[in-house]
């Protein structure tokens, strides 16, 4: 358990990292196109640091009204509260917020910007559909997600794909429309080697916003590994979670507030409906590992 633990920080932040470096790659390759020098990274760089503060400052609060979170009291849910406030007891962080969501489709989700500042909201179907040690395990999967601050790290991988994606379509937006006053390959008298740095420099901006997605929806599911096997490990009873998994995936309801802005932020990814079946193209493009390598590997435990 400890090595899997390890082993998914490794590679969240092997990730993290490459979103940092094609971001600057994208800024590079625009200074240079543009004959600009390091003008294209300073400008990438900005724009990842604006974007970041704002969702840093109000993120929660978005994500929270498009999924029509309503916040509750212990009066009214005081199931829900007791067992929050147990975790969050266990976990040495403060209580989160509690919310929940008007779906019937069973799933929950953590929002914040650090522990002293999180929510942590539940559909309504997982409230009937769950019993007090599957609701358990799922709480100490998103309780997991606070403690690890992996709301902050999807934050600024969101952010970082989202400066690429953004500053990509920008210059080619620019290109297509006549925009670009550049370098234009031999036109600048570089010869072979100049026009294959500019075919280079191109494809990846093209390329960019796909390697970047790709790099978010991987930082994602690795979170989601270490989520389970820290929220095994907090309630000490890995069968709660694997049972609320496969209560979640045999459930045909699809949810109506799903998005893809915030699909990674579930416990499952909410477009996910019963019966279908995961390609590997879909796989490569999913939030979330699929739930049967996820029950397999909390049963391993």
């Amino acid at each position: 358990m400890y090595e899997q633990i390890s082993s998914n920080k490794r590679r969240s932040v092997l990730l993290v990292v490459g979103a940092l470096v094609l971001l600057g790659a994208v800024g590079y390759a625009i200074g240079y196109l543009y004959s600009s020098g390091p003008v294209g990274l300073v400008i990438a760089l900005v724009a990842a640091a604006a974007m970041s503060f704002a969702s840093y400052r109000y993120g929660d609060r978005m994500v929270l009204a498009s999924a029509r979170a309503k916040e509750v009291s212990p009066e009214e849910q005081p199931r829900l509260h007791n067992i929050v406030e147990g975790l969050a007891i266990a976990a040495g962080v403060p209580k989160p917020r509690v919310y929940v969501v008007p779906e019937q489709a069973p799933n929950a989700f953590a929002t914040g910007r650090n522990p002293e500042h999180s929510s942590l909201a539940v559909t309504q179907g997982l409230l009937d559909e769950m019993n007090r040690v599957e609701l358990e395990g799922v709480i100490a999967h998103e309780m997991s997600h606070v403690v690890d601050r992996d709301i902050l790290l999807g934050t600024i991988v969101a952010t970082l794909v989202g400066a690429v994606i953004l500053i990509s379509e920008f210059f080619m937006r620019s290109w297509w429309w006549g925009g670009f006053g550049g370098r234009r390959g031999n036109d600048r008298g570089g010869g072979p080697a100049e026009a294959i740095i500019f075919a280079v420099g191109f494809l990846l901006l093209i390329l960019a916003p796909i390697f970047g997605q790709i790099i978010r929806f991987a930082v994602s599911r690795q979170r989601e590994y270490l989520a389970d096997a820290q929220g095994a490990m907090l309630t000490r009873y890995p069968p709660g979670l694997a049972n609320a998994l496969r209560k979640i995936g045999a459930h045909s309801s699809a949810m109506r507030s799903a998005n893809n802005a915030t699909a990674h932020l579930w416990l499952n990814q909410p477009s996910r409906v019963a019966g279908e079946q995961t390609s590997a193209f879909e796989k490569l493009f999913s939030t979330h590992p699929p739930i049967a390598d996820r029950i397999r590997r909390l049963e391993e435990m």
